[in-house]
């Protein structure tokens, strides 16, 4: 029986993860004791005998010195049980008004708040990271693809800017999770209230918290704030997968249009000339695991009934698991993005074909009156004669020019890949205009 009752205990206890909560658990009771004192529901005294326990305790946790037990289950008994030891039945007092149902609820929040604006500040440094990319390779011109086929000509900055925008958008998604982060629970109870005379709001002003929850029994089930980070930092990862294929592709040998710094990289262990770029292979398949948290969360709250249910206890792993996976992975990309050296060289190697400019050969015929998608049809015809004859469009003479179209004049030649840029100067645009202003936006959201 021993045996099993020590499976069970092993089975159920959130100890060995949920341990570090124990500063939002700490900070919690401390406010908790305060209002309890201020609304005379225990002595002034109690209250601070309980409070100087806590931090006792908080010291103790930090310097290694506190002993957690599985037997205790989770972070919340554990700190009490080290309460009652050091200041004996007072303690107890603590939990007037209150439930661990509550209590998590509380902690959960006040963890995901700090984690939140880590998480907004290490978007902006990596947003930081692109744009001073972009903007030392302001003027390079790069091939555009689309389907993986080179199809339009575009800025280098224009591409990086690409996800300085994609990062944007995850770092308004977070803003917007700390809105429903931002509920105090406690007072809650365990389901339905607590029957004591508790200020609420004076412990919302107490821990920061922008309002209090409107309904006891939503406020201790409600997990949609740790859904909606996980879901938030699925996207972001999402982000941080995309732009690592394309860092991964760029870097090979085959493309060589970046370089990767050597700290963000590693060597074979049999080919002694590779270049691995595993930082950014890892970034790739880190983004499913965090999926996987995700739609283990989902799938744990999908059938619960109100209110608490001990399901509800994995909820913990998973969101560690997955902010300690966005935060590194913004991090190392915020210092590899800092490494990467751009091969101009190579990139308008790529390009020299210049068939990248068919487009603007057809919109050449528009302007000279031609209905679009008789120009298209005209320039295909081109394109394929051009590629058979192994020429590339500026090797064609005039009179080959004037075999598929007679609108062709001398001035078809002064499309190149500076024109092509420079004529798509509306908003958003990949002109030299439209990205300057769009590098001063991009400064101007960072800093915001």
């Amino acid at each position: 029986m021993k045996d099993s009752n020590k499976q069970v205990q092993g089975y159920v206890a959130s100890i060995p993860f949920d341990r570090r909560l124990y500063r939002q658990d700490i900070e919690g009771s401390i406010a908790h004791a305060r209002m309890l004192a201020r609304q005379e529901i225990i002595a002034e005294s109690e209250a601070e005998t309980i409070i100087e326990g806590l931090k006792s305790i908080q010291e103790e946790i930090e310097q290694g010195k506190f002993q957690f037990k599985t037997e205790l289950e989770d972070i919340h008994m554990n700190i009490e049980a080290g309460l009652f030891e050091k200041i004996g039945d007072v303690a107890g007092k603590l939990h007037t008004a209150r439930s661990r149902n509550d209590q998590i609820a509380l902690d959960l929040r006040l963890f995901l708040r700090e984690e939140i604006s880590k998480t907004i500040d290490e978007l902006r440094a990596l947003q930081s990271s692109l744009v001073e990319l972009a903007e030392a390779n302001e003027a390079v011109i790069m091939p555009g693809y689309t389907h993986l086929q080179q199809a339009q000509p575009i800025l280098l900055a224009h591409h990086l800017l690409a996800y300085f925008e994609m990062f944007q958008r995850d770092r308004e998604r977070f803003h917007d999770c700390m809105k429903r982060a931002d509920v105090l629970p406690l007072g809650s109870g365990a389901l339905a209230g607590v029957p004591y005379p508790v200020d609420r709001e004076l412990v919302a002003r107490e821990l920061d918290f922008s309002k209090v929850s409107t309904n006891s029994l939503d406020a201790v089930s409600d997990r949609d704030f740790v859904i909606e980070y996980e879901a938030a930092a699925a996207v972001t990862m999402m982000h941080l997968s995309r732009l690592a294929e394309e860092l991964i592709l760029w870097s090979s040998r085959e493309f060589g249009f970046i370089e990767i710094g050597e700290a963000y990289t590693t060597g074979s262990s049999i080919m002694p000339q590779k270049k691995n770029p595993d930082v950014a292979e890892l970034a790739r398949g880190k983004t499913g695991r965090v999926y996987g948290n995700l739609m283990g969360i989902l799938t744990t709250m999908k059938a619960l009934p109100l209110a608490y249910n001990r399901d509800m206890q994995e909820d913990k792993e998973g969101l560690f698991d997955t902010v300690d996976t966005l935060h590194s992975s913004l991090e190392v990309f915020a210092g590899m993005i800092k490494t990467i050296k751009i091969n101009t060289e190579r990139i308008y190697q790529a390009m020299k074909t210049d068939y990248i400019l068919a487009t603007d050969l057809a919109d050449y015929l528009v302007k000279k009156g031609l209905p679009f998608r008789e120009a298209h049809g005209v320039v295909a015809k081109l394109a394929e004669y051009a590629m058979s004859k192994g020429k590339n469009f500026r090797e064609l003479s005039l009179k080959e020019y004037h075999n598929f179209s007679p609108l062709f004049t001398d001035d078809v030649y002064a499309i190149t890949l500076e024109s092509s840029a420079a004529a798509r100067s509306i908003p958003g645009g990949t002109s030299p205009r439209q990205v300057e202003k769009a590098l001063s936006r991009a400064k101007r959201l960072i800093r915001e």
